[in-house]
């Protein structure tokens, strides 16, 4: 019964032309709109070394990691040199960032690190990452003492910080991030197939419905079955934007495309459940489930900083629990992590986050619809 439904599934949606359209055909266009619009912008956007400001008070001094850290990736002339800095007082720091002569300043209040930029860009999320990897190995290691310490920093800096050779790499660009968003944005797109799949079981929405209700087919093998074809479906709408992206607008994604992929492929899982958990949980018409959905997305879409980087360091900063349990966030948090880091601590954190929001998404569906009963049918 299992494959009966598996295919029965898979034969609906692919019969559904506009979900076709919007899971398959949009992304590659909207990938080709992307390398029109912004192929000429990657020569324009290297990485090159960043104009920073620190704020040199009592506490900055005070803490060893951030200060010999910065002093490292400032060292003039260095292969691995990262940052530009100016040592000076807050006031002389915002005057450098209101004439643009820096990209924004660090200053540590009550022994937490604060940037200060006044626009997004790379070089702001560079700073801002840079900085909160140092000061969270600072922390890891404040009790040990500073000639400790000193023998820890380099392994520290090199394994836990941005990847300096990579970051320089040509192969890494402006484009390359606009490429990581349409992944994000194509999985979570694939809810739809989740959602539509699971209205066509349902027996206030679909006559389909009415009959699945009265059979005898166990409420999990139907929610698993629908759920394996949505998936499928999905995920050959990846591998055909990852081939599209690749071979025809020769899109580099880095040397660790294998990780891109697996993000990509469990991305698209935590999209399916999303549809299939709107789908379930909420007792509203389809086009109504439609609305809710786009909503969620788009709300997810512009808290993960798709519509502007600065949204995202606004929220990480301030509200970070919002970020941490948003999918999107989690799905560009991870491709980022590849981008600026030679280590997959943080990659990985992100990959169990999105199993383990899949996980409790498929349960609270799977109850939700074993216990739906109908009056009349």
């Amino acid at each position: 019964m299992f494959f009966h439904n598996f295919k029965y599934s898979l034969k609906t949606l692919l019969r559904n032309k506009s979900l076709i359209f919007w899971t398959f055909a949009f992304p590659l266009i909207l990938g080709t709109l992307f390398y029109m619009t912004f192929s000429d912008i990657s020569s324009k956007e290297k990485l090159n070394v960043i104009d920073i400001a620190i704020i040199d008070n009592e506490e900055f001094k005070n803490n060893n990691m951030l200060k010999y850290s910065f002093d490292v990736l400032s060292e003039d002339g260095s292969e691995n040199q990262m940052f530009n800095t100016k040592y000076t007082d807050k006031d002389e720091a915002n005057k450098l960032i209101e004439e643009d002569k820096i990209v924004g300043y660090l200053l540590i209040e009550e022994n937490t690190p604060k940037i200060i930029v006044n626009k997004s860009g790379i070089n702001q999320t560079i700073f801002k990452y840079v900085t909160e990897e140092v000061f969270q190995k600072g922390k890891m290691l404040e009790n040990l003492d500073y000639s400790a310490m000193n023998q820890n920093i380099q392994e520290i800096m090199s394994s836990e910080t941005v990847n300096l050779n990579n970051v320089t790499n040509d192969n890494l660009d402006y484009i390359m991030i606009e490429f990581y968003t349409l992944i994000a944005m194509a999985c979570m797109y694939g809810s739809l197939f989740g959602m539509t799949s699971i209205n066509y079981k349902m027996a206030n929405i679909s006559s389909v419905g009415k009959r699945v209700a009265i059979s005898p087919t166990k409420k999990g093998t139907t929610i698993l079955s629908s759920l394996m074809a949505s998936f499928l479906l999905q995920l050959i709408g990846i591998v055909i934007l990852f081939l599209y992206t690749i071979f025809v607008l020769h899109v580099d994604y880095g040397s660790h495309i294998e990780f891109v992929v697996l993000l990509a492929f469990v991305g698209s899982l935590a999209g399916q459940v999303l549809g299939v958990f709107v789908g379930s949980v909420f007792k509203v018409g389809e086009n109504s489930k439609i609305g809710i959905l786009i909503g969620i997305i788009m709300s997810c879409c512009f808290l993960a900083g798709m519509m502007g980087v600065m949204m995202k360091y606004v929220i990480d900063t301030n509200i970070p629990i919002i970020n941490k349990l948003n999918p999107v966030n989690m799905i560009t948090d991870g491709f980022y992590a590849l981008y600026y880091y030679n280590t997959f601590d943080r990659y990985w954190f992100n990959i169990i986050s999105l199993a383990i929001y899949s996980l409790i998404l498929t349960t609270i569906s799977f109850f939700v619809i074993r216990r739906q009963k109908y009056d009349s049918i």
